[in-house]
């Protein structure tokens, strides 16, 4: 009866959990359909219900949507700019303020959609998803430098390409002439060189300025494993301490040392601020209604009669593909390939991540990449497998006598303990031995789960049929007929095709294993795959992909040692017969 209790408890306890899932979830896998939660009827448009930030990023209101696309054609109507056309980046330079404000990333797509248009991340001062990037000076002593209303001159019919950079110019009155030489490469970088050309009979003073302005209206969720928000590098130390919500109760904050590089970052996108060999003071602010700004200041320029000073700002706008970051670090931006928020244990996350973009190089396909990852795992592990299963063999052997021992000390469990214990010792058998390979795994499967929310490349990858990203979790929901039925349950109850197989194949590995001599512990060990198939459903489609493998490849190795020794079979077997009888007479 006091077993019975416990595992009503049990039960209890978890539908508790489970029913708390859907709260939970949110924060550790967000579940958002889009990024902008947004849905047509009538022809038009409407926001469903609140929504959380989502591992995408980008606005969710569907009137600032809306109101997005129609500042943006207003924007980039009304002429005066100078166009960007690189590999990377398309977009256009704003003359008015000589401002970065139109940039989209010509690699990535805005959703899973092949024709969805390439992924926005800078729009103009105003719009609702405003983000952009600006250079500039501020005078000394009255001297008339260049303004956000300043409206610069370009040369006619000029673009901004990897092989042609653009030099913007303006004049003051007392001979002082401004100077920015926007370049860009082949990725995400624009360089900005920054002169003061000082015709004029005296010696000047200017403060040079780089600053990266956003909304974070179109911030992506920021958890406890993965950052977005502000970010930076200082002294060559990657901190990722604030969020936004600091910035604005602070209102400014000042960071201490050398900026090796200072922005703002989500998941899968970052813009920031680069200084180029010169000394700077660098800084968050929030300048209120959810926009802040990330600001470069270098130290004041003489600027003698007849003479000219320069500083370089480069400039990130793009995606954090691993390659391309590590690539810029080696070019001296110290740690920036960090800006991947890999955490502590990416010293084995990042070894995990290479195999499997190998494995994909080969084949293709990430989902295949992923199963025969889990295969090298599984054959890699297979020597500790069969120890465990020797392990699990001779627990089969000594049953008889712990079911002797338990029924001559039933009325005793502390003496039933220690005499159990003692015959662990004299067979020399370790009863966690066959739990070693499950928990090995623990560090491949966590390495996997940061790769699948962190990795851009895994982003809107394929495997087969409906799964067209396994970055995000399975589509497919039983509850509503496989999306016959015009509702989504909610995520604790959003159970897919694949976290069904993931319960059955869970449930069959099990069926394999000994039975417990526990009637509690065997009715925990039955509900444990269903347990898991809800826990796991909102989770990454490849995670459940590497665990379905897994459990199958461990199926067939059990099933392979079994025919090996067909003595544990019959065990097996003879277990099975046992709980049978058990339950029967328990009825």
């Amino acid at each position: 009866m006091e077993n019975q209790r416990n595992i009503i408890l049990a039960v209890l306890l978890t539908a508790l959990v489970l029913f708390g899932w859907e709260a939970g979830v949110g924060y550790f896998y967000p579940q958002a359909k889009t990024p902008t939660q947004v849905v047509a009827a009538g022809g038009a448009e409407k926001a469903s219900s609140p929504t959380k930030p989502t591992r995408e990023g980008g606005l969710r209101d569907a009137a600032d949507v809306a109101l997005e696309r129609k500042d943006l054609q207003t924007e980039l109507a009304s002429g005066g700019r100078v166009r960007i056309a690189a590999p990377g980046l398309s977009g256009s330079i704003n003359l008015t303020g000589a401002v970065v404000d139109d940039l989209v990333i010509n690699r990535h797509r805005e959703t899973v959609e092949k024709d969805s248009g390439p992924v926005r991340i800078f729009s103009p001062a105003g719009t609702p998803a405003q983000q952009f990037a600006q250079v500039g000076w501020v005078g000394e002593g009255g001297l008339a430098a260049p303004t956000a209303s300043t409206v610069w001159t370009a040369p006619a019919n000029a673009t901004l390409t990897p092989g042609t950079p653009v030099t913007l110019t303006w004049s003051n009155p007392t001979g002082q002439r401004f100077v920015i030489t926007y370049s860009i490469d082949e990725n995400y970088m624009i360089s900005a060189v920054q002169t003061v050309e000082n015709a004029g009979g005296a010696p000047v003073v200017v403060k040079p300025f780089a600053l990266v302005n956003r909304t974070e209206k179109t911030a992506s969720l920021d958890t406890w494993n993965v950052h977005s928000g502000p970010i930076g590098a200082f002294d060559g130390s990657v901190t990722f301490g604030n969020d936004y919500s600091d910035v604005a109760e602070a209102g400014t904050i000042t960071e201490a040392g050398k900026a090796d590089w200072i922005g703002f970052t989500d998941i899968y996108w970052m813009s920031a601020l680069i200084p180029v060999n010169a000394k700077a003071e660098s800084t968050f602010r929030s300048l209120g209604n959810q926009i802040f700004r990330a600001d470069v200041v270098y130290d004041q320029k003489v600027v003698q009669p007849r003479t000219r000073q320069s500083v370089t700002t480069k400039i990130f706008a793009g995606a954090k593909e691993h390659t391309v970051l590590d690539a810029y670090e080696k070019q001296g931006i110290a740690n920036f390939g960090l800006a991947i928020d890999w955490g502590w244990f990416r010293w084995f996350e990042k070894p995990i991540f290479w195999l499997l973009t190998k494995l994909f190089s080969l084949v293709g396909n990430f989902g295949v990449a992923i199963i025969l990852l889990t295969a090298i795992v599984r054959g890699i592990m297979f020597p500790v497998a069969q120890r465990g299963f020797a392990s699990m063999a001779a627990m089969r052997a000594i049953q008889p006598k712990m079911k002797a021992i338990q029924e001559r000390y039933k009325d005793d469990k502390q003496k039933q303990q220690q005499e159990i214990m003692a015959l662990y010792k004299q067979e020399k058998v370790n009863p966690l031995a066959g739990c070693l390979p499950m928990f090995l795994q623990i560090p491949v499967f966590f390495a996997l789960y940061k790769t699948l929310i962190l990795a851009i490349e895994m982003r809107h990858q394929p495997f087969v049929l409906w799964i067209k990203d396994l970055s995000a979790p399975d589509p497919l929901h039983i509850l509503n007929l496989f999306g016959l039925l015009p509702f989504d349950p909610p995520s604790f109850l959003a159970i897919g095709v694949l976290a069904l197989l993931l319960g059955v194949t869970m449930y069959l590995q099990f069926q394999l294993n000994p039975a417990q001599m526990d009637p509690a512990q065997q009715q925990i060990f039955k509900l444990m795959p269903w347990f898991m198939m809800f826990i796991m459903a909102p989770f990454a489609s490849g995670l459940l992909v590497y665990w379905i493998t897994s459990n199958i490849l461990t199926i067939a190795q059990q099933s392979y040692l079994y025919s090996r020794h067909p003595q544990l079979k019959a065990q097996a077997e003879k277990d099975a017969q046992d709980k049978k009888r058990s339950a029967a007479r328990a009825k």
